[in-house]
């Protein structure tokens, strides 16, 4: 079993993206605040040069300005991986803000580097809190503003995971949310089948329509989609880890809300 993790984004090219992205038809403008936030946080000497070597693919501002992140804000970094987004969050959320960043026991028991990673990346930041629960067991302190989850909702849908996974987690991270909280769920685009999620073991691809079907029946409403990682050359076909699409898979980014 091999679990994909989250990564990527880029400070040079932060710089020139667009403050204003567009998603769906509508402008979505960065609150001030947050624009100025994740300037900072890219710039921030305490990344790694891997980070902002992916900046330049994974566009952090453009990303975290549709999903409404701002200063101030306590926000779930779901499944963290190496940290990427981790980093970026401490920094634009600020002292006044919380990071929780959720790295989930099977992936750690998996392989031990996952613990190390939540380590360096907490580390730095005072407002970053680790936890390592069971992804069965996925709870939070406090009731947070935003969730987000990159490159990590078909992992629930493994052989080796239970069938209703998918959705007990959806329902778990319903409930950590405020009223108006936003989940951000992004995922590596799966050629769709009779069967959903049919390709998440072979080839660790999500399943766009079934993905929003599981997390639309928590209790959240689609607030809106980006085409920020849309490939079409992406044949669907390949897994994500080999070199011809690696880093360049067609993605797609769901914009949730709890109601």
């Amino acid at each position: 079993m091999r679990f994909a993790v989250v990564s990527t984004a880029a400070a040079a090219l932060l710089l020139a993206a667009p403050s204003l992205a567009q998603h769906e038809g509508h402008k979505m403008a960065a609150h001030p605040m947050a624009e100025h936030a994740l300037h900072a946080a890219l710039a921030d000497p305490a990344r790694p040069a891997k980070d902002k070597e992916r900046d330049a693919t994974r566009h952090p501002a453009e990303l975290l300005s549709f999903m409404g992140v701002k200063p101030g804000d306590k926000v779930g970094d779901f499944i963290m991986g190496s940290g990427y987004w981790t980093r970026i969050l401490a920094k634009t959320v600020g002292e006044k803000g919380k990071v929780y960043a959720y790295q989930p026991a099977e992936f750690i028991a998996f392989r031990a580097a996952y613990g190390t990673d939540q380590d360096d990346a907490a580390k730095p930041y005072a407002n970053v809190v680790p936890s390592r629960e069971s992804l069965g067991a996925v709870t939070f302190p406090e009731k947070l503003d935003a969730i987000i989850t990159v490159q990590n909702w078909h992992d629930l849908h493994l052989a080796k995971s239970p069938a209703t996974l998918g959705a007990s987690v959806a329902r778990a991270l319903y409930d950590s949310l405020k009223p108006g909280g936003v989940l951000l769920v992004v995922d590596h685009v799966g050629a769709p089948g009779a069967t959903p999620f049919a390709v998440a073991e072979t080839l660790h691809r999500g399943d766009a329509d079934a993905t929003k079907k599981e997390i639309e029946a928590a209790g959240f409403k689609l607030a809106g989609t980006s085409p920020i990682y849309a490939n079409p050359a992406d044949p669907h076909t390949n897994k994500v880890f080999d070199p011809a699409i690696r880093g360049k898979t067609d993605q797609f980014v769901y914009k949730f809300v709890k109601s």
